[in-house]
């Protein structure tokens, strides 16, 4: 039998510690610099699912955890599905976990399949009755499966649905409360929520269990149409900043992320973006 060589990092315990501070989503188009250059960057966010299966690019991850924390942030496990979570895509996961050792662990409270089609999109889940039992069931899977907490994002909607029961915090209430699980606080989602829906982003805010806020993402968005898109495709516009200062105020010293996804600007621009963050954390009272 051929012996298996360590995965790179091996033997280092790897930085798995909970930052609060700014920190930064990191794209393919990007890894191979960051690895060479190492910028200063406090903790790094990933898409779970670009790192299934091994490879190169789980190698590259492995690499870089061994210094800096990381943040497992999916897009496609689907916990509003009526259908359990898919097995082999949460045990995937699960191994993920177990190789990386995340700081963090995040999904969105989002469906994306129906019979045999799946949807490439973070659809609404529509908090109508049954909505929160199927919910809850398909969270306490996950977290089972993964032993530990998982932090639910709020999404952004371009449609309401008939016979709703709740709000989107109310719903996230409710699952804090009988999963156990955490928030991860989209302001971004919440502002565009508002210029498309009315919805007014402070007071859903304030009806959140604040204290169970794990992570805070911000973002921009870009209008098409007359309608705000979450693109991440933009720098993150003055309201979304505006919420994160009310925020911080809050709940103190979060980690929090700078999310952008489309029109990715090169290494040194992002990371220009990056130390705006830094400065106004640094402003709101980061005890760094």
């Amino acid at each position: 039998m051929m012996n298996t060589p360590p995965p790179i990092g091996a033997g280092r315990t790897p930085r798995s510690d909970r930052p609060l501070t700014a920190g930064l989503g990191l794209r393919s188009p990007h890894v191979q610099q960051v690895l060479a250059e190492r910028p200063a960057v406090a903790w790094w966010e990933v898409h779970s699912e670009n790192y299934f299966g091994g490879g190169a690019p789980i190698l590259a991850l492995e690499t870089l955890r061994a210094d800096t924390p990381i943040s497992l942030h999916g897009v496609g496990l689907g916990l509003g599905n009526v259908a359990p979570p898919d097995h082999q895509h949460l045990e995937q996961l699960r191994l993920l976990c177990q190789r990386i050792a995340p700081a963090l662990i995040s999904e969105h409270l989002a469906w994306n399949h129906s019979g045999h089609q799946w949807f490439n999109d973070l659809l609404p889940v529509p908090r109508v009755d049954g909505a929160l039992r199927q919910l809850v069931q398909n969270i306490d899977q996950v977290q089972t499966k993964l032993q530990r907490k998982i932090l639910l994002e709020n999404i952004s909607a371009y449609v309401r649905f008939p016979g709703e029961i709740l709000s989107e915090a109310e719903l996230l209430s409710e699952l804090v409360a009988r999963t156990g699980c955490g928030i991860l606080l989209d302001l971004n989602n919440l502002y565009v929520n508002q210029l498309n829906l009315g919805i007014n982003a402070r007071e859903q805010l304030m009806r959140l269990p604040l204290t169970h806020v794990g992570e805070i993402h911000i973002a921009g968005y870009e209008v098409f149409d007359g309608q705000a898109i979450d693109t991440h495709g933009a720098e993150v516009s003055d309201a979304v900043w505006q919420l994160l200062a009310e925020t911080l105020a809050l709940t103190g010293p979060l980690p929090v992320l700078l999310e952008r996804d489309t029109h990715l600007p090169p290494l040194e621009q992002l990371l220009g973006e990056y130390q705006q963050l830094e400065q106004r954390l640094a402003l709101a009272g980061d005890p760094r």
